[in-house]
């Protein structure tokens, strides 16, 4: 047992990008005393970008990319009750210009997924809690080349699935985000149209949503997903301005998500595109993961 145990955390602390066979957005679970990891490699990528609601360009930025690999665990400690772990490492670079991209360490998260109703006529219903913490101290009032926010995050979402017998299903999520505010080494910045004297931001809290139909068996699943992200207070991009945390940042995306796992190793991969959004760039994400499933623990 202790073995395996200093298996996940050498796995989950050391790798790259790692997304797993469930997530915190969907309905799929471990077994007890099952864990599945995975490592998947991310690229997003914007040349335009919405400040406030007018898209444009910035020839000081060019094409603005992110990549990131991530270590992710997700283990069952029961059938109603699953954890997960993962931890981002992110780099940041701009096609144009002077200014130099960041890389290291983002925030690691730790959520929750347990399930309130069980699916014994299709229907499921779940209840998810997340929360992350930056782990280096990165620069988070650098955006849009920043590789994070740097704020402490609580989240708590309710999920909705219905999966008919030959394996097709639905499923609808909403999320409340609680965002802290965040320290910056300055002795003031600029918000709302107002200096506020202080090196404290706030950051503003959001919610999401999310809509997800496909088709999932024992080895193969495939997704057609749609999501939606609002700030519920915040400040706009001013007019030539670099984005800043305090800004109300919204956008809407979708996406596909294609799984294949034949036995203890599988592969994922996931495309995306943000259609409309506010105060953010209009991405196109692309990632791949390999997972691997251990069973049997804790014997």
């Amino acid at each position: 047992m202790r073995r395996k145990l200093l298996l996940f955390c050498f796995l989950t602390l050391s790798v790259l990008r790692v997304s797993v066979g469930q997530m915190p957005h969907d309905a799929i679970y471990m077994g007890k005393n099952t864990a599945c990891i995975a490592i998947m490699g991310e690229q997003s990528s914007w040349t335009k970008y919405w400040e406030n609601s007018l898209k444009r360009e910035n020839l000081n930025i060019g094409t603005l990319t992110v990549r990131s690999v991530m270590p992710m665990v997700a283990v069952g400690i029961t059938k109603k009750l699953n954890v997960l772990v993962g931890v981002p490492y992110v780099k940041t670079e701009a096609s144009a210009g002077n200014l130099l991209g960041q890389t290291g360490f983002q925030d690691l998260a730790l959520w929750v997924k347990y399930k309130l109703i069980p699916a014994k006529t299709g229907f499921s219903l779940h209840a998810i809690g997340g929360v992350s913490t930056p782990i280096t101290n990165y620069v988070p009032d650098f955006l849009p080349l920043s590789i994070g926010m740097g704020s402490r995050t609580a989240t708590a979402r309710i999920l909705a699935n219905y999966k008919t017998k030959m394996g097709l299903y639905a499923t609808a999520s909403t999320s409340y985000i609680a965002r802290a505010n965040v320290n910056v080494d300055r002795d003031a910045y600029f918000s709302s149209g107002q200096l506020h004297n202080t090196n404290e931001v706030v950051v503003p809290n959001a919610m999401d949503a999310a809509v997800r139909i496909g088709w999932l068996e024992k080895k193969w699943q495939a997704e057609l997903n749609y999501e939606s992200f609002n700030c519920l207070s915040g400040d706009y991009i001013r007019r030539n301005d670099m984005p800043y945390p305090t800004n109300k940042m919204s956008m809407s995306m979708a996406g596909a998500y294609v799984k294949f796992q034949p036995k203890n190793i599988g592969f994922n991969a996931r495309i995306s595109k943000v259609l409309n959004g506010q105060n953010v760039g209009q991405s196109t994400i692309y990632s791949l993961g390999l997972l691997y499933q251990l069973n049997n623990i804790i014997e």
